[in-house]
Order: structure tokens, then sequence, then C-alpha cells
């Protein structure tokens, strides 16, 4: 249901803009809303997973998302519908966060790896059904059909997960919630973001933006303080982060999403502004990626299991980079051919990477903190990609006239840019993908030195059916495109 949000929300983003008569800031938003919220409460929603029971909260994000998916579809205006997106990024936070305890609850440590990559399968074939249901929905239909018809199926994964999953009262932990800890988090986090997104889309000179990314840092600040000092249960258990393997494979997954998620945008502005697509066919494109990820998760899960994720998660980002190297060579001239070559490659090193590191980072985590774990993970790979917009719009809107990118975005720019700013596009995207590059390579480095995580068999209690996990937004949904498994720190 998420992955066929990922693409399909953003190929209506014309028709919906038409009927409710908004511009393209509000468009905008209509996307990073969702992010936003995602982001700034995962972590908080994994902990009370981790205490009220993950089953529980993964069926109180069905419902949220269910909702908000319903309001999207009646939203009378933008401005609504932006809300409406928040309601639907916190269904979206439940789901993140449970779905990687879930998994890492049902399976023993050998065989995590296999768990996740099977799990591709359902996220690349999802991003695929969204090409697809989009393009007929927005030819045939109103867009509000692709928000609706969310509806049969959450009622559906709702009750199905009512009905398999079996919660694990041994992992649960006490019943304190550490308020202040979760609150300063939230906010923190959230008005860093907010600042963020809101100095690209107005101005980094703006009060709202300096307020926001001046204020975050001591709220943050505060947060650390009363986790260390004052909390008799913290919301992170700073036991994880000593753990080298878990540490280190978060960061991994962040310095990922830093350098990869701004390709997904530029290879988009390229598609449109110099290939002169639409946005629908410019998506296309996305197949080879997707079926490539869909291909090779699951054996590259079988591997992690096997080898661990040192050697088969730095081999899917060493494909990465070279990616991104084939990707610096484009010019107004280049086949689309070649770039569904380039795409299939960007899956085959995602479907290598993600379930793999994934793995290792629940591998690490007790089984008590599965879902603060997980909530780790998507907050770090989410403020990644928070970041890693936020740098690529500003770069690129020194080059080519802000209107001219958000018309890009949204997908109701018509024609080519103009030659003289054609040539400074291309070759202000050299210097972006070369920066990704380097952010890259610190991620293989990373990869390469946290050491070999324990994969030992274990006895699994209580078996769990589980239904996809949910990730973030993006405007092309390409991670990399974003788990863990559960064995004591010492591990």
């Amino acid at each position: 249901m998420s992955a066929v949000d990922s693409t399909i929300v953003l190929l209506a983003l014309v028709p919906i803009a038409e009927e409710l008569k908004s511009d393209y800031v509000t468009m905008v938003w209509v996307v990073v809303a969702y992010i936003l919220a995602n982001t700034a409460l995962v972590l908080s929603l994994g902990r009370l997973a981790d205490i009220y029971g993950r089953k529980k909260m993964y069926n109180v994000g069905f419902v949220i998302f269910i909702l908000g998916s319903a309001l999207c579809g009646f939203a009378p205006s933008g401005l609504t519908l932006v809300g409406f997106r928040a309601i639907q990024g916190i269904g979206a936070a439940l789901l993140a966060a449970n779905s990687f305890a879930i998994l890492s609850e049902a399976f023993p440590g050998n065989e995590r790896g296999k768990a996740f990559g099977a799990n591709a399968i359902v996220w690349g074939s999802g991003v695929v059904l969204g090409i697809i249901l989009g393009g007929l929905i927005i030819t045939f239909t109103s867009w509000r059909l692709i928000f609706l018809i969310n509806l049969p199926i959450g009622a559906f994964g709702t009750i199905w997960a009512y009905r398999t999953l079996k919660e694990n009262k041994t992992n649960l932990t006490s019943r304190y919630i550490d308020l202040p800890a979760t609150v300063s988090f939230t906010i923190g986090l959230l008005a860093l973001m907010f600042g963020v997104t809101w100095g690209i889309i107005y101005s980094w000179s703006d009060p709202v933006t300096l307020l926001s990314i001046s204020i975050s840092p001591f709220i943050l600040a505060f947060f650390a303080y009363w986790e260390t000092k004052r909390s008799k249960d913290p919301v992170i258990d700073f036991a994880l982060l000593r753990n080298r393997i878990f540490m280190l494979s978060l960061t991994t997954a962040m310095l990922q999403s830093l350098a990869l998620f701004s390709v997904d945008f530029l290879l988009l502005f390229y598609l449109e502004g110099i290939a002169g697509l639409s946005v629908l066919t410019a998506s296309y494109l996305i197949v080879p990626m997707a079926v490539a990820l869909s291909l090779v998760g699951p054996f590259a899960g079988r591997l992690s299991d096997r080898y661990g994720a040192r050697v088969i998660a730095s081999l899917g980002l060493t494909i990465q980079v070279v990616v991104l190297f084939l990707l610096r060579g484009l010019t107004t001239t280049t086949p689309l051919v070649q770039i569904g070559i380039i795409e299939a490659l960007y899956g085959i090193g995602g479907g290598l990477f993600w379930p793999a590191n994934t793995s290792a980072i629940m591998a690490s985590s007790p089984p008590a903190r599965y879902g603060v774990s997980s909530g780790m993970m998507n907050t770090f790979r989410n403020t990644g990609m928070v970041m890693s917009f936020a740098l690529t719009l500003t770069a690129i809107t020194g080059i080519i006239p802000t209107s001219i990118i958000f018309q890009l975005f949204i997908g109701t720019f018509s024609g080519t840019l103009a030659p003289i700013y054609a040539s400074a596009y291309l070759s202000g995207q050299r210097y972006a993908f070369g920066i990704s590059a380097v952010l890259l390579i610190a991620s293989v480095l990373f990869s390469l030195i946290r050491g070999k995580e324990s994969r030992q068999a274990a006895t699994v209690e209580t078996p769990v059916a589980v239904p996809a996990r949910i990730p973030s937004d993006s405007k092309f949904a390409l991670d990399q495109r974003n788990p863990h498994s559960a064995e004591a720190p010492s591990r």
C-alpha cells in the first residue's frame, strides 16, 4: 500500500493542483508533509510499540493510514490535503517501525536477511504497480481514487494483521513513558526538518526558517541531557549506540540516503527538462530499478545470512558508486535505453544493500528494543533523505530559477529547458552526482569496518505473518529505499 503510494501520489500532483486550484508550493508540501510526520514520529512510536505491543500498534498504524487516505480522497483544498497527508505519515510511521520489529521477531538470526530480502519483492512490485495504476487512474478517472483505493486494501490488511499476528509478551518492556524525552526529540527534529524545508521553498533568510533551525539544536540538546542524566528509562538505549555494528550500520544507512535521495530528483528533472518527457513517461524508467530490486533482494538477503552484511551491503554500495559516475556522463543526447540500464544497476545495488544492512541493524538489537531500533533506523535514513532533498534543491535553484524547478518537481513543466539553462543544469548535476559519490564512498568505508554480526539460529517462539513495510515517500521511491535483527547487544 505504501509502495504504491510512493509513486502514484507523485504522478497525480498535476491533476490535484488543477482541481484544487493550488499553486506549486502547496503541492510540494503535499509531498513533504508526509515525510516530515513520518520522520519526526517514527522513533517515539517505535518506543510505544515496545511498551504496548507491536501487533497492537501495527494495527493502529493501519487504521490511521486508512483514515488519512480517506480524508485525502475527500480533501476540499490544497491546504487540507497537506494536513491529511501528515495524518497518513503518522500511520506510516507506526507501520514502518513495527513491520521491521515484527519481521525480526518472526525469524531466527540466520534467516532475517532472507525475510528482508523477500520483502524487497513486495516493495519493488508496489512501485511498479503504482506507476501502472497511476497512469490508469489519472487517464480515466479522478485523482481522488489514488487515495480512496487504500480503503479496501487497508481494511483487508487490518483484519488480516489482527487475525494472524501474535503478540510476543516476553519482549515487552516496562510501561514507563519518558514524556519529556519523547516530546523534546519529536519537536526538535521536526523543527530542524521544517526549517530546512521552509528555507528551500521560501527563503533561507525568512524568519520562520531562521527561528526553526536555530531553536532545534537547543531542544535536541535538552533531549540528550534528559536522556543521559535524568531519565530512569531512556527512549534511546545508549548501549545500542555503543554497539559498533549497530552504530556503523545506522551511519551507513544515513550516508546512503544522504547521497542517493537527491539522485531521484535530479534524474527526474533531467528526464523532464532535458529529455522532454512527461512525469508519467519518465516514471516508466523506474521500472528497471524496481524489477532489479525485486529480483536481487531475496538472493542478497540469503547471502547476507550466510556471509554477513559487511560484504554484501558494501558490494551493493560500490555498485551504486559506479552508477553515480555513469550518471555524471549524461548529456542532452543520452539514449533512454542507456538510462534504463543504469537504473537497473541502481536497483541491483539497492537490492544488495537494503536487506543486508537492515538485518545487520536488527541483529545488533535486543528483542525488547526492536521497535526503538527500527525507529532509529528510519529516523537516520529519513533525516538523510530530507537533508539530501534540501542540499539538492538549494544547489539547483542557484543555477535555474526556482519557479522552473518546482514546475519540474510537480510535473507542470512542458518542453525542454532553454540551452543556457540546460548547459548550466548538466554542469550542476555532474557536480551534485560527484558530491553524492563522495558521500557514498564514505558509506562504503563505514560498511566495511563495521565488523561481522552474529547470525546464529534461534528458536522462534511465535511465528507471525507480516504485511509489507512502509517506507518513506519520495519522488522516485528508489531506496536503497529503506531494517534489522534481534539479539543481545553483546553479539
